[in-house]
């Protein structure tokens, strides 16, 4: 089990060996998490994401699927790109939302990633409730089988570093 930090902050500036982006399917930046990653990164993320495209997923990344490319100007050395699901009351798609993390851990696993940064996946456009996406994604983590030694959830704001902080309390108890 990768030990598991919370941090409220950027995910761009953080020195690890993978970021995950919450990714939208197309591959090709967006707003929120994928928008920053772009920007930051630069031109080359971009550049892999078409080819990934091209070669593996003309149709775009499959939803709760992930994969790999380097992180251009970032302090990482890679980019995992994962598509979060959009949350529907009338469907459970939380099968989905743990996906991003193994797949992503997964991925991390290949690439020989030893420390993973998260953000809270499909809690911005895709509306998926934070309290909800906090505890699939802190028990997903922690019941993975990867070789990643720490995982950081990057949150956004005060009030999302509490979520995470009060269902990673009530995963400890």
């Amino acid at each position: 089990m990768p030990k598991i930090i919370l941090v409220e902050g950027d995910i761009t500036k953080q020195r690890v060996d993978a970021i995950v982006n919450a990714a939208n399917s197309s591959l090709m930046g967006g707003g929120g998490v994928d928008g920053a990653i772009h920007r930051a990164g630069g031109r080359t993320i971009l550049e892999e994401c078409k080819q990934i495209r091209a070669d593996r997923y003309p149709d775009g990344l499959p939803t709760g699927q992930a994969v790999a490319t380097t992180a251009g100007d970032l302090h990482a050395t890679w980019v995992i790109h994962t598509v979060g699901p959009t949350y529907a009351k009338s469907e459970d798609r939380s099968h989905l939302l743990a996906s991003c993390h193994t797949e992503s851990l997964r991925v991390a696993d290949e690439q020989g990633a030893r420390s993973v940064a998260f953000p809270a996946i499909s809690t911005g456009v895709y509306r998926y409730p934070i309290e909800e996406a906090a505890t699939i994604a802190l028990s997903t983590v922690a019941e993975s089988n990867t070789a990643v030694k720490e995982v950081r959830f990057v949150l956004h704001g005060a009030d999302a570093y509490a979520v995470f902080e009060r269902a990673l309390r009530a995963q400890m108890r």
